[in-house]
């Protein structure tokens, strides 16, 4: 029994269940982990024919902002046991990039917040610039906590 769930729209949507949705958590009260939402395909370098049939597929706006997602998220050497969570969007005529970050402790006790903007050319640096800033304000701490080995 459970009063409450949070699920992915995009999986009610495939599943057919839309009309179970009854709110959606905008991204300024929950930011999302780094990447989601985005499909990566990897092929051989040398297979030019299957490079030539994805190319179709490659979203360039999506791929700015996947780069400097997870660029912060490198940087910050994140993965499944603490909270870090990025979401970045690009300005109207896509040449700005806009993302902001959290690391969070798993308790919610510290939360640790920025943003950050430039230029589409610098996606990779804006994310680890992002990354930089929320060190100097505490996420190594944060990081550093959970990852220590428990007594």
């Amino acid at each position: 029994m459970y009063d409450a769930i949070i699920l992915a729209s995009a999986g009610l949507i495939r599943l057919e269940l839309a009309e179970r949705i009854r709110f959606s958590l905008p991204i300024d009260l929950c930011l999302p982990a780094g990447g989601q939402g985005a499909v990566g395909i990897e092929c051989r370098l040398d297979d030019q024919a299957t490079i030539a049939l994805l190319q179709p597929l490659h979203h360039i706006s999506s791929a700015y902002c996947v780069l400097a997602e997870r660029a912060m998220n490198k940087r910050l050497q994140g993965g499944c046991q603490v909270p870090i969570a990025c979401h970045a969007i690009l300005n109207d005529d896509h040449t700005e990039l806009y993302l902001r970050g959290l690391v969070a402790s798993p308790d919610g006790t510290t939360v640790l917040r920025d943003e950050i903007r430039g230029s589409v050319n610098d996606a990779e640096k804006i994310g680890v610039e992002l990354a930089e800033r929320l060190i100097v304000a505490g996420a190594d701490e944060v990081l550093a906590a959970v990852y220590r080995p428990q007594a």
